[in-house]
């Protein structure tokens, strides 16, 4: 029997909900409504224009530990429809993805408008009907238990059900229309985003990087490890993006104001570190501290770190103070700095809430509340790191919703 079904959103969840909805009954009439006049916008710029599609993670369980929300909800799902199934999926349509040595996967061209011509292709062959430019504001839920849809315009749609799939959303207000249909919205907080430190004594060094640093939140059980980048605002990389997802509810409540340490030697234990330097100081006394980086430190970095112990541009090692030596490790072990505010990327901006999980049947994605309604994608209290996993959470709660919607009454 054939339905008529309104995917609203025009973005990664959108169109794999709406594309396996249509190839799982070709009799049903799927309209695609996205309120601007571009699709796919995310798909074209993640990545910096490669589209990092997913994460070479194959095992469900190992999966779910890059969500600091949703990541125990999303077990199932991701064994019905995870990663390999992913890569499989676009293979067969033509498009082949890499593994980068992150684990990050890519398209072999390195070019985002592969995923979203093959996005656009498939939608285009199942006879998915796009209608950009189309704001919906309103939906009613008819006696019939149909659904009637109403645009900012005024023009009005009756469908069978609906899937909606309109991303993370900053503000508050703009989950009004899902919370009229008797939803539990999560409030929307920032995920991934880079720390503010207008103080820092390191801005000038914007743009060397290390490849291993231990990012704490002063006062708060949050820490992070990974590569870390000095920027003219403060600091970036993996390491505080991680953290940032893992603390976004904390942060946001600290009004993005707290302090951090970085460990910038998390190989060596205080004890193991200090050995090592008066070991230096015994065989190459007569070498000149700041001149000689250790640990494969940057020379420029590692010169601050000196300046910041107090220790002169020619003081040799042997001629270093107890004083000084306790300065410099307390430099390398706890740099102190203090965060006063964020800044976030508009095209790797991720949301931190949304509909509540507790709220939807995980396995098809439908309302619990509300018959014949579906979500998928950010638009629900998911998030994951950096890394291919907010598009994997993507692609999977759009197949799951899609495969469900599909299916005849």
């Amino acid at each position: 029997m054939a339905q008529t079904i309104a995917v609203i959103g025009g973005g990664a969840a959108g169109f794999f909900g709406a594309i396996t909805c249509a190839q799982q009954n070709p009799e049903n009439n799927v309209l695609l409504f996205e309120k601007t006049g571009k699709l796919l916008t995310k798909v074209l710029v993640s990545g910096g224009g490669r589209c990092n599609v997913t994460h070479h993670c194959f095992n469900p369980a190992e999966l779910t530990r890059f969500y600091p929300r949703g990541g125990k909800q999303l077990k199932k799902p991701f064994q019905e429809f995870g990663a390999l199934d992913t890569v499989n999926w676009f293979e067969k349509r033509g498009v082949k993805l890499k593994t980068e040595a992150d684990g990050r996967m890519f398209p072999v061209t390195d070019n985002s408008e592969t995923i979203a011509n093959c996005l656009l292709r498939e939608a285009r062959n199942a006879g998915i009907e796009i209608l950009t430019h189309t704001d919906i504001a309103e939906i009613k839920k008819l006696e019939n238990n149909d659904f009637e849809l109403r645009s900012a315009k005024g023009k009005t749609w009756q469908v069978n059900k609906i899937l909606v799939t309109t991303g993370g959303q900053n503000k508050p207000e703009s989950y009004e229309w899902l919370k009229a249909l008797g939803h539990k919205i999560e409030k929307p907080v920032p995920s991934l985003f880079t720390f503010n430190v207008p103080d820092s004594y390191l801005k000038e060094l914007m743009g060397i990087s290390v490849p291993l640093a231990v990012v704490k939140i002063s006062g708060q059980k949050l820490e992070s490890e990974g590569p870390l980048l000095i920027t003219h605002w403060g600091f970036s990389g993996p390491a505080v993006l991680r953290l940032s997802a893992w603390g976004a509810r904390i942060l946001n409540e600290l009004n993005y104001h707290f302090n951090i340490s970085i460990n910038w030697v998390p190989d060596f234990t205080e004890e193991t570190l200090r050995a090592e330097l008066l070991s230096y100081k015994s065989l190459h006394g007569k070498k000149i501290i700041s001149s000689n980086p250790f640990f494969g430190l940057p020379q420029r970095l590692w010169k601050v770190f000196t300046d910041q112990a107090g220790i002169s541009a020619d003081l040799r090692w042997l001629d270093i103070s107890n004083k000084s030596l306790n300065k410099l490790l307390e430099t390398l072990f706890r740099g102190t700095f203090e965060v006063k505010g964020k800044t976030t990327f508009k095209e790797e901006f991720v949301t931190c809430g949304g509909v509540a999980l507790s709220e939807v049947n995980m396995q098809t994605m439908e309302s619990r509340h509300v018959k014949g309604l579906y979500f998928a994608g950010e638009v629900l209290d998911i998030d994951g790191l950096t890394g291919g996993f907010n598009f994997q959470a993507a692609w999977t709660t759009g197949f799951l919703a899609g495969k469900s919607m599909g299916r005849e009454q």
